[in-house]
């Protein structure tokens, strides 16, 4: 298992890999969600590149996401957020004061799923989990 972050020039090739073209809008979007640890909407990916077209940047989340590079999760106000995959398979925490997330692994949840596949009637074939906590930063800080 990949136990780091893919770089910005794994990520071009990941797209470059699929067929589609490297422009510099795309590569400005791989930039800044690199440069982004805690996850980021499709707004605030917007707004931190004024440049570039949001349909560009709606394309380029989206070929990402296909590629299985990128994980979108959905908050629990219903907001999604974007997250580069820091490993093949894996979960993530989300802070529900501040939208934090975060990304983890557990071999417990692995067994847990090889264990209960017994039990369910056909084939387990993916599963997602998202844990919802208050983040250390905010846990810290005075309630606002």
């Amino acid at each position: 298992m990949t136990t780091t972050r893919l770089s910005e020039t794994d990520l071009l090739t990941t797209l470059e890999d699929r067929g589609c073209r490297i422009t510099g809008p795309r590569r400005d979007v791989i930039a800044l969600l690199e440069r982004k640890e805690a996850g980021v909407s499709a707004e605030e990916v917007c707004a931190g590149l004024p440049l570039v077209g949001r349909a560009t940047i709606y394309r380029t989340l989206k070929l990402l996401l296909e590629a299985g590079v990128l994980c979108k999760l959905t908050l629990p106000d219903g907001a999604p957020k974007y997250t580069l995959a820091r490993f093949d398979h894996h979960h993530h925490t989300v802070c529900v004061r501040c939208g934090t997330v975060g990304d983890f692994r557990d071999s417990t949840i692995e067994r847990l799923m090889r264990a209960i596949g017994a039990d369910i009637p056909g084939k387990i074939v993916g599963h997602r989990l998202e844990v919802f906590i208050t983040c250390q930063p905010c846990l810290a800080s005075p309630q606002s």
